[in-house]
């Protein structure tokens, strides 16, 4: 196989999966869209977390929200818990690295807060301790995952929200984790500004 069609082979994966995925979660995106739109609207906040491209992506989220998706528009209250080195160093020395996100969670989270939990394993036992904190303080929780949803699955109560790619290649989900969180920005915008346009 040349390089050229190696690189197609990428390519057709990931439209397989994203096509998989929207049959498989379009219903589940738009009520944890609708569930972050009622979060806002009461004047809760969104804190998320993950690790490696995840943190990436719960950077990406929150810069989103902050800022703007597509439109200008006021700015939304959202904190990636992956960006403040100091903070997350000191907890990693001072207890251990599995409380860089809980810990932050317990400081900032309130009860009706969300937190966009994202990892493509669901195993990462930092975002789960974050899980544990979050919902110990009455947040409510969306996840990101891949494969068989990992722990993560197992922890969420009846009103998370799981949104787990069809795929096995943390590529292929993490491709698709950018899809949604997209959406769920767009799903956003559209309830809080802009309507159906």
């Amino acid at each position: 196989m040349n390089d050229i069609e190696h690189i197609r082979t990428h390519f057709r994966a990931s439209i397989d999966t994203k096509e998989r995925a929207m049959e498989a979660l379009d219903a589940a995106i738009a009520r944890a869209g609708l569930r972050m739109v009622e979060a806002l609207r009461e004047g809760r906040k969104i804190l998320s977390c993950g690790n490696g491209g995840s943190a990436g992506d719960a950077q990406h989220f929150s810069s989103e929200l902050l800022n703007r998706f597509e439109r200008d528009r006021p700015g939304l209250p959202a904190i990636a818990l992956t960006t403040d080195s100091s903070t997350l160093t000191s907890i990693a020395n001072d207890y251990s690295y599995e409380q860089v996100f809980a810990k932050q969670v317990q400081a900032l989270g309130q009860d009706g807060d969300l937190l966009l939990a994202i990892s493509t394993s669901g195993n990462s036992p930092n975002v789960v301790a974050a899980i544990r904190e979050a919902q110990r303080l009455g947040m409510g929780v969306i996840a990101l995952t891949g494969r068989d949803g990992g722990e993560m699955a197992g922890l969420l109560g009846g009103s998370d929200i799981e949104l787990r790619v069809p795929a096995e290649s943390t590529a292929r989900v993490q491709e698709v984790h950018l899809l949604l969180i997209h959406c769920l920005c767009d799903l956003i915008d559209r309830h809080l500004f802009f309507g159906d346009s």
